[in-house]
């Protein structure tokens, strides 16, 4: 039998502490609980004090802390969570359910934090705020909605659903990306090489024949001893140029100017807008079938969206509808939504149905993705081979060019 050294909590939230005897924390958890006490944190009394304050440097545990949270963890919660509480289990129970389920280490925390609160009498929305970061601005404020209403089962199932074609949409794109970056990527290491090893070699073979040198071998050669000399410059300059690119991307102009040059990009542009109008349509229909009003609807709409063309006609929209336009007048203000985008939201709007249109829009654009990106390496391959034909052509005449003149001199 040993005694713990304990905080508390009461039902109404007041936090309290005090000494118990128990065999083990389960044990002292089970007597308190009987106290109508939920125990918060316990210690053996003459056992020393390892918290945090007192720089108690645990690896494990500072790396469980700092392990990100991926979409995945997020979309399974929020799925099962929405699975239990449909087969009437309490909200309490089903986090303290998922809690030993996740092997997420973080995401544990964090839902043993939120039941903390719960048990505490906070509402769930509340308690999900402080996490509002890793959840995020949509989740919390639906799951506020699903509370209010008694709906938070089918919120759940909402988010859920969310979740799984946000994360679908963002797999197909970058799936897209992917392979002409890797052959785009070789290419410059291959291209490298040969500045840095073969094209030495053969400068001097041809220099060596005495004939006058075309323009486009004085080029290559050129670059060439650039390379060769300041390679290590060159790698530096372009991690600097990365970085900057990078805090680039966090100011307003940066981000401004980026947005506009991939929507403007051939094949990918295209592709980037269908992707975004997706979203919109998705996230902003959810949220008016959850009984959120039209103004924070667009709001949260605009918190979410990551191109700042999408993200400004939301916030513009929110002003706009206050003062009694329609939201397709205002959208029509944006070029980056097309017609029938408007079009369908105009039917919405004068039937009054237009969450089941923004859905319906969702799902045709989701579909577009997906066929645009089951089509593009067909499309980009065709084009990569060109690309590289025309640089080994280039490069391969160039270096050749010198020698046939200098064998046509021989007599």
């Amino acid at each position: 039998m040993s005694t713990f050294i304990y905080s508390a909590a009461k039902q109404n939230g007041e936090a309290v502490k005090g000494e118990q005897e128990a065999e083990s924390k389960a044990t002292l958890a089970s007597l308190l609980k009987q106290q109508g006490l939920f125990l918060l944190d316990a210690r053996e009394k003459g056992a020393k004090d390892t918290t945090f304050g007192k720089l108690n440097f645990n690896i494990g545990e500072i790396a469980t802390k700092l392990k990100p949270i991926s979409i995945v963890d997020k979309m399974f919660f929020t799925r099962n969570l929405a699975v239990m509480l449909g087969a009437g289990l309490a909200l309490t129970k089903a986090l303290d359910a998922l809690e030993k389920q996740t092997a997420n280490g973080r995401l544990k925390i964090v839902i043993a934090d939120v039941k903390d609160n719960i048990v505490r009498g906070k509402p769930f929305a509340e308690s999900l705020h402080a996490h509002e970061k890793i959840f995020g601005e949509l989740y919390v404020n639906m799951i506020e909605v699903g509370e209010t209403t008694g709906k938070l089962t089918l919120v759940l199932r909402l988010l859920a659903k969310q979740i799984k074609k946000d994360y679908d949409l963002r797999k197909r794109v970058r799936g897209a990306m992917i392979y002409p970056a890797i052959i785009l990527s070789v290419l410059i290491m291959v291209g490298t090489l040969m500045m840095i090893y073969v094209v030495p070699q053969l400068t001097q073979t041809i220099l060596d024949l005495g004939v006058e040198l075309p323009l486009s071998t004085r080029v290559i050669i050129f670059i060439s001893e650039i390379i060769s000399n300041y390679i290590l410059w060159i790698i530096l300059g372009a991690a600097a140029w990365g970085v900057l690119f990078w805090y680039s991307l966090k100011t307003a102009p940066g981000k401004r100017i980026f947005d506009t040059v991939v929507l403007k990009v051939p094949i990918f542009g295209p592709l980037i807008n269908k992707f975004n109008t997706a979203r919109f349509s998705r996230i902003l229909s959810y949220l008016i079938s959850s009984g959120i009003p039209i103004v924070r609807s667009l709001e949260i709409t605009a918190g979410v969206l990551g191109n700042i063309h999408f993200r400004n006609a939301a916030e513009t929209a929110a002003v706009e509808v206050q003062k009694g336009k329609q939201i397709h007048q205002i959208l029509s203000a944006f070029p980056v939504f097309q017609p029938m985008v408007l079009q369908m939201i105009e039917v919405g709007e004068e039937t009054g149905k237009i969450s089941s249109m923004l859905l319906r829009l969702a799902i045709f654009f989701e579909d577009e993705v997906s066929n645009t990106t089951k089509n593009l390496a067909s499309i980009i391959e065709p084009i990569l081979m060109v690309v590289i034909g025309i640089a080994v052509g280039f490069f391969a005449i160039s270096m050749l060019q010198p020698i046939y003149s200098s064998l046509g001199n021989i007599k």
